[in-house]
């Protein structure tokens, strides 16, 4: 188990050792918890009414690390908002606010970059930085409610980075957002996306089941995946569906496959019986992304003819089927877009 020193990474029981290490009460530790946690506060100074010398004392063994925002962008199309975040160590990240009729959902990144490799997603381009901290999760969140003014309901770790190859992090990060004592968000609320490393789907179903989990999977068969999911040379169609099978049946939970819309790749009507095939009797929901064009990829978006027939022959199967709404799309609001933008204008692209 990954520990981590920083004061927002904490959960209570952490928080209550290190006040009590410092020399303070215990009852300290919930002061300073629901400061962090309920009233998000930016700075150690607006920790009112804790002593200056308890606030110094703690903070110079359990920095208060967190996002600052650099870059805000409002999509004229459908209010979306994107967010550049710069790190502690300078590294840079991006979220995602989206206002729907049943509330205001984020979308948040877990890497500064990614490892993964897919080939029509921009967050892989220029390589994984490293790993967030809960805290640098947690405070994607924090920051764009303080700013709005208004409560997330939703959250969505489908940003920069693959989740589960910062498994600890994740987990900690939906404890302590989940917790009585901090924003205290539904575990249904929370949705995790994951290329398909396997053996974390089991983990993942086994302490969180309430937790939403979408695949991406983005084609019908081994072969065609291979070509655009570098993991699935790790992980077999056949491995990834039992999986997929093992969390439905553990959660009870209709799981989520994300599947982008590539034209002339994997779009045609074949596909798309293959696809009903390889999910059959699965308590699944597919959701069809037409896919953002990358300038350093080739990959074109899927016509609209091409993704209502697709649609259509899923539903045909008896498959719960949808077209994602495009949101942001001038503001670049697809994965990886705006931050490697960003770091290209600022020379460190």
């Amino acid at each position: 188990m990954e520990s981590w020193k920083d004061i927002r990474s904490l959960n209570m029981e952490e928080l209550t050792d290190a006040v009590t290490a410092a020399g303070e009460k215990k009852f300290r530790a919930k002061q300073i918890y629901g400061w962090l946690h309920q009233k998000l506060i930016r700075s150690g100074d607006e920790m009112k009414n804790v002593p200056a010398a308890c606030r110094e004392k703690l903070l110079k063994e359990h920095p208060l690390y967190g996002v600052t925002e650099v870059e805000r962008y409002v999509s004229k199309i459908d209010g979306t908002t994107k967010f550049l975040f710069a790190l502690h160590d300078g590294n840079i990240i991006e979220s995602v606010l989206m206002k729907y009729r049943h509330g205001n959902s984020v979308c948040i990144s877990s890497q500064a970059g990614c490892r993964m490799g897919c080939r029509f997603c921009a967050s892989t381009l220029l390589g994984l930085e490293r790993n967030l901290y809960p805290s640098e999760m947690l405070d994607q969140i924090y920051a764009i409610q303080k700013a709005t003014g208004e409560r997330v309901s939703h959250v969505v770790v489908m940003g920069t980075g693959e989740p589960f190859d910062n498994f600890e992090a994740l987990c900690r990060m939906i404890e302590l957002l989940s917790d009585e004592n901090g924003l205290h968000l539904s575990r249904r609320n929370i949705t995790v996306s994951t290329c398909g490393i396997v053996p974390k789907i089991y983990t993942f179903a086994d302490r969180y089941p309430q937790v939403t989990l979408a695949i991406s999977l983005h084609a019908p068969n081994d072969a065609m995946r291979r070509e655009l999911m570098p993991i699935a040379n790790r992980y077999s169609m056949e491995e990834l569906m039992k999986a997929a099978a093992y969390y439905v049946e553990k959660t009870g939970r209709r799981i989520t496959f994300e599947y982008s819309l590539v034209k002339d790749n994997n779009d045609c009507r074949e596909h798309a019986e293959m696809l009903a095939a390889l999910v059959k009797g699965l308590n699944c929901h597919i959701n069809l992304i037409p896919v953002n064009p990358v300038k350093e990829r080739e990959y074109e978006q899927s016509g609209m003819e091409s993704i209502r027939a697709f649609q259509h022959i899923l539903e045909k199967h008896h498959i719960q089927v949808t077209v994602r709404r495009e949101m942001g799309r001038d503001i670049s609001a697809a994965c990886g877009q705006l931050r490697k933008g960003y770091k290209e204008r600022s020379g460190n692209g």
